[in-house]
């Protein structure tokens, strides 16, 4: 923790005069009246922000464990194919990702009329599905590979010594393996939570309304161009340093760390 005494140093004294007086001159020199017209809006933006980054995330990573462990000790009958999804989610852009699923499916489904009379075609027929689909994918995509070293750099000992005891292969999965592969890589984890969160606003450009679409709108309807994106800004800085902080949090707790 910082003390009182290393927070009264000069430099980080001038630091905070600083963001104090910004903080300051944008609140009297920026334009403002226009939230109240669009903190409703703004609002259901940062909620389906948040839920689009805690959904994709945590299927997410439910998707890269497999993916890791096949890298890791699968059959080469699966561990090509789970080298093969990483590498071509990490060798493409997200964007394109999300251009394909939209574009592609988006457009495919609606000629498919089994499709068109099903209960899911209410949802398929919305942008929503496919920006959950596309971000989670990209994130199982990066995090099966980190999964997959976390896999390889468990000590091999513990293994071979629950497996001479005779513990069953889940058991010995459940208990020894994949709690200390997340183990190592909480740190990695917590900033690709962050990148996912900062991928998020490439779900408005196929008209999912999140946070930065409503940034958007405010700019085309009013032609205020700084104050929406300066509110942005601290939008993604609160959420990412709660992340940061229920990482550490989670780190601390964690035996062996």
């Amino acid at each position: 923790m910082i003390t009182w005494r290393a927070l009264m140093q000069p430099h980080r004294i001038v630091l905070m005069a600083l963001f104090i007086g910004m903080i300051i001159w944008c609140a009297v020199a920026l334009r403002w009246d226009w939230i109240p017209q669009y903190a409703p809006l703004a609002i259901q933006g940062l909620w389906r922000t948040i839920w689009i980054l805690v959904v994709t995330t945590v299927l997410g990573f439910l998707l890269a464990i497999p993916l890791g462990l096949a890298q890791a000790v699968g059959p080469w009958y699966l561990s090509a194919p789970a080298r093969i999804f990483c590498t071509v989610i990490r060798g493409t852009p997200l964007l394109l990702q999300i251009w394909l699923l939209y574009y592609g499916l988006g457009s495919l489904f609606p000629q498919i009329p089994w499709i068109r009379g099903s209960e899911l075609w209410p949802y398929l027929r919305q942008a929503w599905p496919y920006a959950v689909l596309a971000l989670t994918l990209s994130y199982a995509g990066y995090e099966g590979e980190v999964m997959r070293g976390a896999f390889s750099g468990v000590n091999k000992g513990q293994l071979e010594a629950a497996n001479a005891f005779g513990m069953p292969r889940f058991t010995m999965f459940r208990r020894i393996w994949l709690p200390q592969a997340i183990r190592n890589v909480l740190p990695t984890l917590g900033g690709e939570t962050i990148l996912q969160l900062k991928a998020t606003p490439l779900v408005a450009t196929i008209t999912v309304v999140e946070i930065y679409s409503v940034s958007s709108r405010v700019r085309s309807d009013t032609f205020i161009v700084y104050e929406p994106l300066l509110l942005l800004a601290v939008f993604y800085m609160i959420i990412a340093g709660i992340i940061t902080l229920m990482f550490r949090r989670i780190e601390k707790q964690v035996p062996g760390r």
